[in-house]
């Protein structure tokens, strides 16, 4: 077993930062917020901006805000190398941290996230898979304790037929085209396989789905058979190393850059710099925007990094997946700032953030004053519906930075809603749940 448990005090140490935080032992009355990182691993290039992401935000939270209304924010990265079995240990070394126990935990893997959900109810700590692990967690009435909004990786598909919809000039377009999945072969890539297979059914284009292996470095085969189909669009659900690998293979073969479209885990600066010139036009799903140029990020730069830009660079602000974290860290301490309305500002217990969770409503007003007017959508939560099904934007890398190329795309909601209800109520039967009531 390799478990490595890194407070920020050894952060700081590493990246000459002077944050401040504290293991559970040396804090008092502290929002804990344990994160289950992978800095090491094949999976480190886009594990690497994520964790400095989410810590960068807690440690401003600290630095410019004095805490979420005055209540420290502490935390404690435990290493999972992307392996389930690693995530659990950790997500069991950390569940009791801080004064009040875990806040919530962002496993940020579909594999961690599945084993985590049983374990939600019982611990009563929640789960923020933001955009990814079990879709049907969306319907709240079955998964009380889990939440994946904005979007997921269902409505993310559906979005991503619609776009292709727009391009070719109309959804009656879709008709005999040729669409092909690229995904990663485990939980996490097959979970758009059912929505694409749905629309496949109900639009009339060609589906073929192509699996790849763990960790994704050989895909000769997989981009022989795109070559031999030649599909007119590809999506791809990817990670870490087979983004990168996938992309040189596509551009190997002459595909089509402007139709070859990642989902929002596959389009990430680390996914198109090594393949050079190969990449351009290459385009991906994303829920916020990229790059560095909003008020939060002026806001680390000038609390956190005291001032030095180029400390900053070196550690990933402004990429995708760093910009990500900073969403999902700001989701996070948001619905304890919301939980903290109805319970008190003190540090708030992981049922009492489950409250929050449920009753997110972060409005523009809300995001501009964080720093994040335009960097991503408003998000309204309830017991019904945890996901929101929120609509997805296309960037495309130019060969220097990412750029949103559309409009905000909505999901297809009236064929996504009724497979998340039909595949909650399936895991209630299984696992014996009565579904909650909502109002």
């Amino acid at each position: 077993m390799k478990i490595r448990t890194l407070i920020l005090a050894g952060i700081a140490g590493a990246t000459g930062l002077g944050a401040v935080a504290a293991s559970s032992a040396m804090a008092a009355g502290d929002q804990f917020f344990p994160m289950l990182v992978y800095r090491t691993g094949p999976y480190a290039p886009s594990g690497i901006p994520v964790a400095n992401g989410f810590r960068d935000y807690y440690t401003l939270l600290n630095k410019r805000d004095g805490g979420i209304n005055g209540v420290k924010v502490t935390f404690e990265e435990c290493e999972t190398e992307y392996n389930t079995k690693l995530g659990v240990e950790c997500y069991e070394k950390l569940k009791n941290g801080g004064s009040t126990g875990a806040t919530m935990f962002n496993p940020y893997s579909t594999g961690i996230t599945y084993q985590l959900i049983p374990k939600a109810a019982v611990d009563e700590v929640p789960i923020l898979s933001m955009g990814y692990g079990r879709t049907a967690a969306a319907d709240g009435r079955v998964f009380e304790w889990v939440f994946n909004f904005p979007t997921t990786y269902w409505s993310q598909a559906s979005a991503f037929i619609n776009y292709v919809g727009l391009q070719e000039g109309g959804m009656d377009k879709l008709k005999d085209l040729k669409i092909a999945h690229v995904y990663h072969n485990s939980a996490y890539g097959k979970e758009a396989n059912p929505t694409l297979e749905a629309l496949a059914a109900k639009y009339g284009f060609e589906l073929t789905l192509l699996a790849v292996d763990h960790p994704g470095q050989e895909q000769k085969a997989t981009w022989l058979q795109v070559r031999k189909k030649r599909p007119d669009w590809v999506f791809m659900s990817g990670w870490g190393v087979m983004n990168q690998v996938a992309i040189k293979e596509a551009a190997a073969i002459n595909f089509k850059m402007d139709h070859f479209v990642g989902n929002w885990w596959s389009g990430s600066d680390a996914d198109v710099v090594p393949a050079g010139k190969g990449s351009i036009g290459y385009k991906s799903a994303t829920f916020h925007a990229p790059g560095d140029g909003y008020q939060v990020h002026k806001d680390i730069v000038k609390y956190v990094y005291d001032g030095d830009e180029a400390k900053a660079k070196g550690n990933n602000i402004g990429e995708v997946l760093y910009n990500r974290a900073v969403v999902n860290a700001m989701f996070g301490t948001e619905a304890v700032r919301t939980a903290m309305g109805k319970f008190g500002d003190k540090a708030m217990t992981g049922k009492q953030v489950r409250w929050g969770l449920e009753n997110l409503d972060l409005t523009a007003a809300r995001l501009k004053e964080l720093g994040m007017e335009g960097f991503t959508l408003p998000v309204k939560v309830s017991c019904v519906d945890h996901e929101t099904g929120g609509p997805i934007a296309i960037q495309q890398w130019d060969g220097a930075k990412w750029s949103v190329v559309s409009d905000w795309i909505p999901t297809n909601r009236a064929v996504v809603r009724p497979l998340v209800e039909k595949a909650a109520a399936a895991y209630a039967a299984e696992n014996k749940i009565t579904p909650r009531t909502c109002n």
